[in-house]
């Protein structure tokens, strides 16, 4: 049989299967419908170093091919994450990833602090959180705000490998991933959701209260894919066998997605928002990809990762 493992930044994975951060939970949410266990590895809900209440009104609304949410990063906080969430994330056995997000630099390095001291495995930087600083602009859309939280969290996470999750809705999104690269991102993983828009006709107004959501699912999908391309065909360090390895992410829902994303340069890949419908999907992509490599004779996803550049 065809050897699904891979390596990030150090870290073997059994397989290249990861739960997307904030369609998983911590993992034990699905332990009880699902063989949480066969996931590669699990990002945790995102995390801010505080609490957070997240948005009112409507969090989640479906679109032909998608999903919009505007969730607003519930969560109970990095110190409690730590202490009441990560031991039972251990027990899974995947691979475990805390995803950090702030509002502030001062956020993000304090909630790198901790994480450095704790026993996750590697850390995903959410960047596309907005930067109260500078009126709201997120981190990722600008070379220079971007360099400097990667930069800032870098100093302090000096015991965990450093996964960069990069925002689609960059104007440039490959000078993003080069300045991530240069600030000592040991990974990329791209994309997050992108932007969008919807209406209540009933009520004539924006269906979120916070106007605007986040658009995930299978309509992403092709977009995706040439930020993908984009990023690992011009980027030297992110492409196939380079120093950082790059995570695909965006509406995959079956196997063949999968397949798709590894031939465009992925290391490995993430599932969310397919699994709310499906919970089934996870198993279905990883023996799909197991029996096409088979079929198709791929020895290691690294011999066909990047194939079609």
């Amino acid at each position: 049989m065809s050897d699904l493992s891979v390596k990030i930044a150090g870290i073997e994975f059994k397989n290249p299967m990861i739960a997307a951060s904030g369609t998983f939970g911590y993992g034990v949410e699905y332990s009880k419908i699902m063989a949480v266990h066969e996931f590669g590895g699990i990002c945790s809900k995102g995390l801010t170093l505080e609490p957070r209440d997240g948005n009112s009104g409507i969090r989640l609304w479906e679109t032909p091919s998608g999903l919009m949410n505007s969730v607003g990063l519930e969560n109970p906080g990095v110190k409690h994450f730590i202490h009441s969430e990560l031991r039972r994330m251990k027990k899974l056995g995947p691979v475990v990833i805390a995803n950090l997000s702030g509002s502030t630099l001062e956020s993000y390095v304090t909630g790198a602090k901790l994480l450095n001291k704790s026993s996750v495995d590697m850390v995903e930087l959410n960047i596309s959180c907005p930067n109260v600083k500078t009126g709201g602009m997120a981190w990722g859309l600008n070379p220079d705000s971007a360099t400097e939280v990667v930069s800032a969290v870098r100093n302090v996470l000096t015991a965990k490998s450093l996964i960069v999750k990069l925002s689609p809705n960059a104007p440039f999104p490959v000078e993003i991933a080069a300045a991530a690269v240069a600030s000592g991102a040991d990974a990329l993983s791209l994309v997050n959701t992108f932007q969008a828009f919807a209406v209540d006709i009933e009520k004539g107004r924006p269906v979120f209260d916070n106007v605007t959501a986040g658009l995930s699912g299978p309509a992403i999908k092709p977009l995706s894919l040439r930020i993908l391309r984009d990023v690992v065909s011009s980027v030297p360090e992110c492409a196939p066998g380079g120093s950082v390895p790059v995570i695909g992410i965006g509406g995959i829902s079956c196997w063949q997605d999968a397949v798709e994303f590894i031939m465009t340069g992925a290391t490995a890949f993430q599932v969310g928002t397919a699994v709310f419908s499906r919970p089934s999907v996870p198993a279905e992509i990883l023996r799909g990809v197991s029996d096409f490599m088979d079929r198709k004779g791929y020895s290691s996803v690294s011999t066909m990762c990047g194939i079609a550049l």
